[in-house]
């Protein structure tokens, strides 16, 4: 994996910015912990942190297989999200969020119903490395992996179709095109040296089909 010099993370959006510290209570957790988010967990965590770093983990490729029929999508007309594969020779850049005190049993009951209230998702510890120089040791993360046993899992398909499929596809959290160009926006910004090539493909094929669309919806107008 390239190791790509980024700017810093900008300010999150309100109710992701970190929150001040707090003095931990004898009997809180002291030991904080790191959560990796590879989808878009990377823009937007919802959730109380103490700090947060770029960087990536080993042995995971990211796949647009997982559908969506809540955030991206709905029953009739699922969207795709991303999930991981396990894949030896990949890496996966994302974000890590340090949470310490009361905040890791806030973030982790808000993951459990974001991430895993429909069941077939694995979570796991992953050694994550951070992108800065000054970190000389990988961080253990806990990260959240949709499985095939996911009730909306979908699987592999050509970056065409998985494309065609964003374009149609909407739910409460926006519209699936968004998602997309917001995760490739972020490889972009914060890792310019990495090639997601899976990524990328995807956003091609989207923005080679939408003037088609476009010309397709044009009314007709009589001459």
């Amino acid at each position: 994996c390239l190791v790509a010099q980024s700017p810093p993370l900008e300010p999150p959006a309100e109710q992701s910015r970190p929150a001040p510290a707090q003095e931990e209570d004898a009997g809180e957790q002291k030991t904080p912990l790191w959560i990796f988010g590879y989808g878009s967990l990377v823009w937007r965590p919802d959730f109380e942190f103490s700090s947060r770093k770029v960087g990536f983990i080993r042995g995971y490729s990211r796949r647009f297989w997982q559908g969506d029929t809540f955030h991206r999508g709905n029953e009739k007309m699922p969207g795709r999200v991303v999930t991981l594969q396990e894949d030896y020779d990949a890496c996966t850049w994302g974000v890590a969020y340090e949470v310490c005190g009361e905040q890791i049993a806030a973030s982790l009951q808000y993951l459990n119903m974001r991430e895993a209230v429909l069941g077939g998702y694995d979570t796991k510890l992953v050694k994550f490395h951070p992108q800065d120089k000054e970190a000389e040791e990988p961080i253990l993360a806990l990260v959240y992996i949709a499985t095939p046993q996911n009730p909306t899992y979908l699987g592999p398909a050509s970056e065409e179709d998985i494309a065609a499929q964003i374009i149609v596809s909407s739910g409460r959290s926006g519209h699936n095109i968004e998602y997309l160009l917001r995760l490739a926006d972020f490889m972009r910004y914060f890792c310019p040296q990495v090639e997601d090539e899976h990524l990328f493909s995807i956003e091609e094929a989207l923005v080679s089909i939408l003037p088609c669309l476009c010309q397709a919806e044009e009314p007709l107008v009589e001459v």
